[in-house]
């Protein structure tokens, strides 16, 4: 069976466009109350980013759950993590996050969570698409549902984030530049970094309904690179829109990504694990676009390494499956298991910066033990979709691809799962044969798609 409006992370789309308009979210928040409240009763946490239509949005999910005689919390703006650890701490039956992530403005969507504070199994989103289909109806007056603010929501995420790191540590002496992308974290990011002692420089504060991601935040670190070497600061911290994910930025302003911060994480947790064990952590989950130089620097220290496909959603099933905890992605999703059950940015940046103070070094000597190896990504447009992996020429391009690699690199073949592309990855030591392989494989792909 395939779903007809969740994706990989809930449902996303262009506002006023189907299924992103009021309508359909008055039925979609209805639709979750009846699946939820079968037994009648219970309540669902509603978050939002700072986008404009989040307002509407927030009203029409609030006039469907109660429709479906389920009671409501509203936490207003707050980072998807958040909502996640409130969900759990607040005991509701769901929590509900109004946001497109790193998304311009104009978009928008919903992310799901359990009263676990984990993403919503494929059941219940089945369930959910299936009670869209029936007609909508509405409970006896005296069964509605009802709405209560939470005002101390912040604080109590705060509080939470501060705990995911030992108790005495102290950020006295940092200078760090937080940019919160004009997003969920702008007014939770600062006061986090700021309440361990360390002197904050914030950007990225400004939410107007329409700045959010735009020209800052994870998906734009130049703002933040400029910021940290400007104003001589140790480290930056950019966070999306949404606050699930992080990218990092040394006191020379040179970016730490996802797999550079994994890699820190990593190394910090295998060292704690030998020193109070004698044993190593669990395998460490990536996804096929994880450098490959994460993979060399993980398993050179005994530190076993999985990919999965691209997208959070994989890494966190396979590390509940066999109990690990620890995986992330190249663009800055970290999820510490150990720590919080979803992805969290702040939480991710606070692991690296514990570990910066335990060792005393800085940012840039922790990232060192890795050296990322070039890659060269290049996209192939399709005007129709075609199964181009079924080629024998495709197939025999690749083959010679990884042999002049030999185990010095890799290929990557993918298709797009939102564009009519497919995705022609090389990496290597060697930039300048990563660069030449790729744009030959590509022309492959190319003309194996016109045939």
């Amino acid at each position: 069976m395939t779903k007809k409006y969740f994706g990989t992370d809930g449902i996303r789309g262009k506002v006023g466009e189907e299924p992103i308009t009021a309508e359909f979210v008055l039925k979609l928040g209805w639709a979750v109350g009846r699946v939820l409240a079968k037994d009648g009763g219970g309540k669902v946490l509603i978050g939002k980013d700072t986008r404009l239509s989040g307002y509407m949005f927030e009203s029409a999910l609030q006039a469907g759950l109660s429709a479906a005689g389920v009671d409501i919390l509203l936490v207003g703006p707050m980072p998807t993590p958040a909502i996640a650890y409130l969900t759990r701490t607040l005991h509701a039956q769901a929590g509900i996050v109004i946001s497109a992530s790193h998304n311009p403005f104009d978009d928008n969507g919903f992310k799901f969570f359990s009263s676990f504070g984990n993403k919503l199994s494929d059941e219940i989103e089945f369930e959910i698409e299936a009670q869209l289909e029936k007609k909508f109806t509405t409970v006896d007056s005296a069964l509605l549902g009802k709405a209560e603010r939470v005002d101390d929501a912040g604080g109590r995420y705060i509080e939470f984030c501060k705990s995911t790191i030992p108790g005495l540590s102290d950020f006295k002496g940092l200078k760090i530049v937080v940019d919160a992308a004009h997003g969920a974290t702008y007014h939770v990011a600062p006061s986090v970094f700021r309440e361990l002692r360390a002197e904050v420089i914030e950007i990225g504060v400004e939410p107007n309904g329409l700045n959010i991601n735009e020209k800052c935040g994870a998906t734009n670190p130049a703002l933040l690179q400029e910021w940290v070497v400007n104003t001589k600061s140790d480290l930056g911290v950019a966070l999306d829109g949404d606050g699930d994910r992080v990218i990092m930025v040394d006191a020379n302003g040179d970016i730490v990504d996802g797999d550079e911060i994994l890699y820190i994480i990593a190394q910090a947790r295998n060292d704690c694990a030998k020193h109070e064990n004698g044993n190593q952590i669990g395998t460490v989950v990536g996804t096929h676009m994880s450098n490959l130089g994460l993979e060399h620097a993980l398993t050179t220290q005994g530190i076993p390494f999985e990919r999965v496909p691209v997208g959070d959603r994989h890494i966190m099933e396979m590390l509940i499956r066999e109990g690990w905890v620890l995986g992330g992605e190249s663009s800055g999703h970290i999820i510490c298991l150990d720590r919080t059950t979803t992805g969290d940015g702040i939480v991710s940046a606070l692991q690296v910066i514990a570990e910066m103070r335990k060792k005393g070094r800085c940012l840039h000597e922790l990232k060192s033990g890795m050296s990322k190896y070039p890659q060269c990504l290049v996209n192939v447009k399709m005007k129709k979709r075609v199964d181009v992996m079924s080629s024998n020429t495709v197939q025999k391009a690749v083959k010679d691809a990884e042999n002049q690699l030999a185990d010095s690199g890799r290929v990557l073949l993918r298709l797009s799962g939102t564009e009519p592309l497919v995705r022609v990855m090389v990496e290597g030591k060697n930039e300048k044969q990563v660069y030449q392989v790729a744009n030959e494989l590509a022309t492959v792909v190319s003309d194996a798609m016109q045939t």
